[in-house]
């Protein structure tokens, strides 16, 4: 039967309960503060770590100890004016440019996607069958990646029983929860199958080929070819994502994260005339100005407007 404590563990992400983790403790081990805090704690706290922290950072520890003081049923120091003007000061002192991950253009997917195929078909022939099964999923998760712009942790809650799947027609997934779901009812995303980088056929070859059923789509692969139990972590996306490029030739793969396949598909949907409502529509954005940060232009330069309004002929100048 479950307990009411199982419910409160639900009703809070992992990923969330671990930032609140390392929030706690950096504040009391290694910066040597006391809980429960004060406004003047939390602020000498912010002056320690002002520029030696990102901006973003600091606003997270400073969250997650709110956060504390409020599940154990203290006032909340960190909600004090001058720890709202503390932080609109250090983001005044130390601004830092937004790095934005490297995305992953068609080009560098076509080719990735060649070598996994040329490579897949000589484990088969030469019987290499967890090399067969490495790139076969690799495939599986790069296509359905971009044509659905997931990142990494959307990839990593990919499940088997959530997903329908029609050869040559399309598939749908849904996913129980996302990053912008806040009301947790769950999302639906439906993609068409592709004469070419096919995610669908991707998809349905990964499952023949290792035999699953259920649970976990994304999963780990040992040196003996036994797929793992459950699903890949999060965290092991990133680097599986950065070998695979790697291998395939792909330059600069310590540029690409989570966000490169999700940017890749918007920056290429942009630029082959999707609007901006239609794009927000099928990657689930809320606002425009999410979407707005993952879309590069194909023109950064704006050379093209500008060309265009430069005169063709320079102006005859006047006799003197």
């Amino acid at each position: 039967m479950i307990q009411i404590d199982d419910y409160l563990r639900a009703a809070t992400r992992d990923n969330t309960r671990k930032s609140y983790r390392a929030a706690v403790n950096h504040f009391e081990a290694e910066w040597g503060g006391f809980l429960p805090a004060t406004a003047d704690s939390i602020v000498r706290y912010l002056a320690a770590y002002a520029g030696v922290l990102a901006h973003n950072t600091l606003k997270q520890r400073i969250s997650a100890l709110g956060q504390w003081h409020v599940d154990q049923g203290f006032p909340d120091p960190t909600k004090a004016p001058v720890v709202r003007k503390m932080l609109r000061g250090i983001q005044e002192l130390h601004p830092a440019q937004e790095k934005r991950a490297k995305p992953l253009q068609l080009d560098a997917l076509e080719q990735t996607c060649a070598w996994l195929e040329q490579q897949r078909e000589q484990a088969r022939h030469q019987g290499r069958f967890g090399d067969l099964l490495r790139h076969t999923r690799d495939k599986a998760l790069l296509l359905i990646g971009f044509w659905r712009g997931f990142r990494s942790d959307e990839l990593a809650r990919l499940e088997i029983d959530r997903i329908e799947a029609v050869a040559g027609e399309g598939m749908t997934i849904y996913l129980p929860r996302t990053k912008t779901d806040r009301s947790l009812k769950g999302t639906t995303y439906k993609t068409p199958a592709l004469s070419k980088l096919c995610p669908v056929a991707a998809y349905l070859d990964w499952l023949a080929i290792s035999g699953l059923k259920s649970g976990g789509v994304i999963r780990g692969i040992d040196r003996w070819g036994t797929i793992s139990e459950g699903a890949v972590n999060a965290a092991s996306i990133i680097p599986l994502f950065r070998r695979i490029l790697k291998t395939a030739g792909v330059t600069d793969v310590h540029l690409y994260s989570s966000h490169s396949l999700r940017r890749g598909f918007a920056s290429w949907a942009s630029a082959n005339g999707w609007e901006m409502r239609a794009l927000m529509e099928y990657v689930g954005w809320k606002n425009v100005s999410s979407a707005s940060r993952y879309v590069d232009s194909p023109d950064p330069y704006h050379r093209e407007m500008l060309e265009r309004l430069i005169p063709k002929t320079p102006p005859l100048l006047e006799q003197s």
